[in-house]
């Protein structure tokens, strides 16, 4: 017999506990040792193209890898965000070649596709393969067996593998930039408060934009202020510009913004203090402080433990107008002036207004549009008397006099800088181009 001695309650709990406990570690070790990294080649030079593109299509087209991060929060693993279809999901393994000693590691990949899909059939996934514990690789390989050769694969280089101090403290992240976007007034002036708010760096994942857009874009980036993502989603799927499945035969929502909102998470996971996600008519307007900075401070200390920080999304329309701040030299470029929509939809019974984000990246694993899926600590509703998302755009609540509407001027507190800079930024492109 396992367990013997005396014939009692305890000794048969005691039991009953040491069996359960026995069984319950060979299950989990088990459960691990088919991901465990495997030797399979030695003595040979990591080969294989380096990836060059944002997305790359693996053989068969239904996975899609973007970028591998490096993250040792819970045990050293390869992350990799990609796209997956949720009911075809192929079994991948990553392929490590160790440098340092010649030897090349296979390791099964566990493969998370993301909850939030909203009825579309492909969407966001992790694909986390355990490292070997030998090596640091610096480029991994994903390929659908554990045998083969793997030269013709291309090789992914894995991101974050060394810490860094932060070089800035925000950065936004917008996804995505497609439908030949042309709201250029707008995205100045979103741009333009960004940076008097305290924004260091804008990551755009860009489709497509209009020529006028593209010299804008030309400026922010030789600036240092943007970073464009090249993101062509569009040529291996039918993207949808809803966020919801229609039934239209599409195959990811909203050009993946899902997808490209978490590889942002993680590309600034070492380089920024924080990260914000929201669109590019979007800001968030801290209405006790004078900027983020001051605000994120004032939220962190009366919200210890919290790295997920909610704002609650306010909708301006942009066919509801005031007369304050037509400026002439404006006028002639396209796009939405925010100086000029101050008027807001009340909210609406029985309705939760959408929120977008500023986060701790490091102790994000997951996240949707408006709220985290996964994360470390808590994340806090933040008051509309501290801050709101001023969003210009369409009406929601079309059918509501002007006298309805909630006059808010928040934003003018910022209008001298911002009309100052504005016109530095078009005087430098949209307007001497136009001379």
């Amino acid at each position: 017999m396992l367990c013997a001695g005396k014939k009692s309650y305890f000794a048969a709990a005691v039991c009953i506990i040491t069996v359960t406990s026995m069984l319950a570690v060979s299950y989990l070790q088990l459960q691990r040792l088919p991901h465990q990294p495997k030797v399979i080649q030695e003595g040979r030079r990591c080969r294989g193209k380096i990836a060059n593109s944002t997305i790359t299509a693996l053989k068969g087209n239904k996975t899609f890898i973007i970028s591998p991060y490096f993250d040792d929060r819970e045990s050293k693993v390869t992350r990799l965000i990609g796209i997956v279809h949720h009911e075809d999901i192929e079994q991948l393994y990553c392929w490590f070649c160790c440098e340092s000693n010649g030897k090349i590691y296979v390791s099964k990949a566990k493969i998370d596709v993301h909850s939030d899909r909203f009825g579309f059939p492909y969407g966001a996934a992790d694909i986390v393969c355990l490292e070997p514990e030998n090596c640091d690789p610096t480029h991994v390989s994903v390929h659908q067996s554990p045998h083969g050769n793997t030269d013709q694969l291309p090789r992914f280089e894995i991101k974050n593998r060394k810490a860094e101090t932060f070089s800035v403290d925000f950065t936004v992240c917008i996804s995505t930039m497609f439908g030949n976007y042309n709201n250029v007034l707008q995205f100045i002036q979103s741009m333009e408060m960004y940076k008097i708010l305290g924004v260091q760096k804008v990551v755009i994942y860009k489709t497509n934009c209009s020529h006028l857009m593209e010299k804008v874009l030309k400026f922010y980036v030789e600036e240092g202020t943007v970073e464009i993502i090249p993101w062509p989603i569009n040529s291996y799927l039918k993207v949808s510009s809803k966020w919801h499945f229609m039934q239209d035969g599409t195959h990811i929502g909203y050009y993946g913004q899902i997808t490209a909102l978490n590889d942002c998470i993680y590309r600034n996971m070492e380089r920024s203090k924080f990260v914000v996600l929201n669109d590019a008519d979007e800001i968030i307007l801290p209405l006790k402080h004078p900027n983020w900075k001051a605000m994120m401070n004032s939220l962190q200390e009366q919200n210890p433990g919290t790295n997920v920080f909610l704002f609650e999304n306010h909708i301006f329309p942009e066919t509801v107008s005031s007369h304050m701040f037509n400026i002439s030299s404006w006028n002639t470029v396209p796009g939405i002036n925010i100086l000029q929509h101050v008027y807001r939809e009340p909210d609406r019974k029985d309705v939760i207004n959408p929120t977008k984000m500023i986060v701790d990246p490091r102790k994000v694993i997951q996240t949707s549009v408006h709220s985290v899926l996964r994360a470390y600590g808590k994340s806090a509703n933040v008051p509309m008397d501290v801050a709101l998302v001023y969003h210009c755009r369409k009406a929601l609540q079309r059918d509501l006099p002007r006298e309805s509407l909630i006059r808010d001027t928040t934003l003018w507190r910022y209008n001298s800088s911002l009309i100052k800079n504005v016109n530095k930024v078009l005087s430098q492109t949209i307007l001497r181009a136009q001379n």
